[in-house]
C-alpha cells in the first residue's frame, strides 16, 4: 500500500540530495519518477533541482495555483512522485498529493523544511504533519554539536534576523542551521554567528 511521506530537516541537512538519490534509486529499478518543486523555489533555475553537494535533475515546477491531481491526469504514467521544498506547497496541494496516494496507490515522498526562521510552521509542512503516513526527520547539527532544529536567517554582517517575510530564498549566505539554545543565545547577545 502506497504512503504519503514527509522527510523534513533544517537547512543543510541534505534534504534535496536525499530526494535526488531517492529519484536515482527508483529509476535504477526501472521505475518512472515525477520530480516536482514549487515555483517559489527558483534558486537553481526554473526547471532545475540542485543540491549543495552538486547533485541535480530536471523538475516540473508547481505554481501555487496548480491542481496536482489535474496535472497527474494529463501526465505520462509514473510509479512515484517526489516533491522537494514541499514547505512552499499550499495546504490544498498537500491534500491533492494525499488524494493521489489514496486513490491511485501512488507513493508520494515530500522533502522540505519544518519551520521558518521564526520557528513557525510553513503551510505545506503543517498540512503534511496532519496527513502524512510517515514523518521522518533528516538530522543535521549546530556548530556547537547539538542537533540543529532552527533555520536562523542572517543578514550580510552575520547577525540573526528575527523579522521579515516568511519566504526569503537563500543558502549558506542567508541561513544557518542551529540548535534552539544557540539561536536564542545569539539573538539575546546580538552577536555575529558563523
Amino acid at each position: 500500500m502506497a504512503k504519503l511521506y514527509f522527510k523534513y530537516g533544517a537547512m543543510g541537512s541534505s534534504k534535496t540530495a536525499t530526494a535526488l538519490i531517492t529519484k536515482y534509486n527508483y529509476e535504477e529499478r526501472g521505475m518512472r519518477v515525477w520530480l516536482l518543486k514549487p515555483a517559489a523555489d527558483d534558486r537553481d533555475g526554473v526547471l532545475r533541482l540542485k543540491s549543495r553537494v552538486g547533485l541535480e535533475a530536471e523538475a516540473e515546477v508547481l505554481p501555487a495555483s496548480a491542481d496536482i491531481c489535474a496535472l497527474y491526469e494529463n501526465h505520462d504514467p509514473v510509479d512515484v512522485i517526489i516533491v522537494d521544498e514541499c514547505q512552499f506547497l499550499t495546504g490544498a496541494q498537500i491534500d491533492q498529493l494525499r488524494q493521489l496516494v489514496d486513490l491511485n496507490n501512488l507513493p508520494v515522498l515530500c522533502f522540505g523544511l519544518r519551520t521558518d526562521f521564526q520557528t513557525k510552521l510553513f503551510p505545506g509542512s503543517r498540512r503534511l504533519f496532519e496527513v502524512a503516513d510517515s514523518i521522518t526527520e533528516i538530522k543535521t547539527i549546530c556548530q556547537c554539536g547539538s542537533k540543529a532544529t532552527v533555520n536562523a536567517r542572517i543578514d550580510s554582517d552575520g547577525y540573526i534576523i528575527t523579522e521579515g517575510d516568511q519566504v526569503v530564498l537563500g543558502g549558506n549566505d542567508r541561513y544557518l542551521a542551529m540548535c534552539h539554545k544557540c539561536w536564542k543565545k545569539s539573538i539575546a547577545e546580538h552577536r555575529k554567528v558563523k
